[in-house]
Formats: C-alpha cells, structure tokens, sequence
C-alpha cells in the first residue's frame, strides 16, 4: 500500500502545482499537468482510486501527514493503535475528523521548528510569515539551487526549520516539475508539507540576476508550507505579487544593503496587500 500512498502524495503535489499555475500562471501548461494527472490517477487501483475520488470532490487535500501524532490538516489527535497502522502502511487509514487518508511522514522530512508566539503577540501583515533575520539583500548565487540553498539556510540558522538540506532538495523537485520563475523577474520556489507551524518564508535579492531556467531573476520568495494551508499560499502569493507590481516597491528593495533595510522595504510595500 506504501506505493499507492506515495502515488496519491504525488498526485497532489501535481494537482496544487495546476491550483497554482491556473492563478498565478499564463495557463501555457495546464494541458501538460492535465495530462499528468490523469496519468498517475489511472495508476492507483480501483478501491484506492474509489477513495481518492470520493475525496477529492471535497477538497484537493485529499491525504494529510500524520504530525506529531495528529492529522497535519484539521490537527484531530490520531489514537496510538491506528498511529501504528499509518507508520505500518499496509492499508489505508483515514482521519476520524475529516476524513482525509493520512501517511507517516519520513524521519529526514524538514520540520518548521519555530516557537509560537504569544497569545498576546498580534503579529500583523508578512510579520506573520518572516522576521528580519530572513531577509538576504545580497543573494551570492548564480544558480536556481544555489539561492534555494542560501535561503533555506538562513531559515535553519533562525531556527524556523529543521534540514535546510532536505528543504532545498524537495524544492528542486518541486522546480523541476515546473518552474516558479515570473517573467516580471520574481521566483516563488516553495515546498509543501512542512508541518510544525505556520507557513514561513525568506526572501533573498540578486541585483544582478540569477538565470532561472531561463528567466532572469532578481527577487526570490522561498516558502515552507504545511499542507493545510496549501489555499491560503495561493493567496499570499498573489498578495505578494500585487504589491510588487509597482516599480517603485521592487527599485526599493534592489536598492537596499541590509536586512533590516530589505526588512522595512517588504513590510512597506506589501502593508496594503497582506493582512
């Protein structure tokens, strides 16, 4: 059953990528996606095809990590038995919450680690998202990878995740099945299934440019997400995006020398998108 599992865990990554490109996206490659998932879909066996379908038509999060014992989705303690039969995966195991089919998650797996804040802490616009210390305003790469890593690297030394290394090779599998790259010369590599805590991202800027299959850019976004916020990235993405269709707003943070300077700059340009 493990195969079957991992076929829908890939399925979904493949149907939020098309969630995605149909917002964000010119379409150019819906019909390829299309294609693809309707290729895995056929892969999965007529019961477990059954299930998937039935879900589906609910929701795109169709299978869930079991995270510290709980459903990553709707956070519904998991009961120690059925604990044991999601590690074991010999059969499908389903929330008693919501339903969802859920799946052990691997030990190297990157975690966000960040503490919570206080319940008196109100934290408003993208300082919910990032803090200062993840702010790189002098991206030294040249290469797709190498601003991934710097970037991943930064939120593992914040402690907001665990496993930069294993951050950075999920989100080249995610680029290589689409890049994420904007003409408008923004890239928003990201990686799904980060559970732990709150969606997190850093943000890094090369003056010069970094080729991205392709596409110069200028500006990179690089965000962990837990699953059950796969909707709400979709928004904050096109927030962002907003926010920086002002020239004056991306001249701002190419021309700024320091994190807490870049810090500033993001908080300003994006005040009157992200809530």
């Amino acid at each position: 059953m493990k195969s079957q599992i991992n076929l829908m865990r890939q399925l979904q990554e493949l149907v939020l990528i098309r969630d995605e490109h149909h917002q964000t996206g010119d379409g150019s490659h819906l019909d390829a996606l299309n294609d693809s998932i309707d290729a895995l879909r056929d892969k999965l066996e007529p019961q477990v095809a059954g299930i998937y379908d039935r879900l589906y038509k609910k929701s795109h999060i169709v299978i869930a990590a079991m995270a510290k014992g709980c459903c990553s989705v709707c956070g519904m303690q998991v009961p120690i038995a059925q604990a044991q039969q999601v590690r074991l995966a010999q059969h499908l195991v389903t929330c008693s919450s919501c339903g969802r089919i859920l799946f052990a998650t691997e030990e190297d797996a990157p975690k966000n680690i960040a503490e919570q804040p206080d319940r008196d802490d109100v934290r408003t616009g993208v300082s919910r998202f990032s803090a200062e210390e993840l702010m790189i305003p002098d991206l030294k790469a040249t290469t797709r990878e190498g601003a991934i890593e710097e970037l991943a690297l930064a939120m593992e030394r914040g402690e907001f995740i665990s496993n930069a290394e294993s951050l950075v090779q999920n989100a080249m599998e995610r680029e290589r099945i689409l890049s994420t790259a904007m003409d408008s010369g923004f890239a928003f590599p990201h990686v799904r299934g980060v559970e732990g805590g709150a969606l997190t991202f850093a943000m890094g800027v090369s003056p010069k440019g970094i080729d991205w299959d392709g596409v110069k850019v200028h500006v990179v976004f690089l965000s962990a997400i837990p699953v059950a916020v796969s909707a709400f990235y979709l928004r904050l993405l096109a927030d962002l995006m907003a926010a920086f269709r002002k020239k004056d707003s991306l001249a701002a943070v190419l021309a700024c020398k320091t994190s807490q300077e870049l810090w500033k700059a993001l908080v300003k340009a994006t005040r009157s998108f992200v809530k």
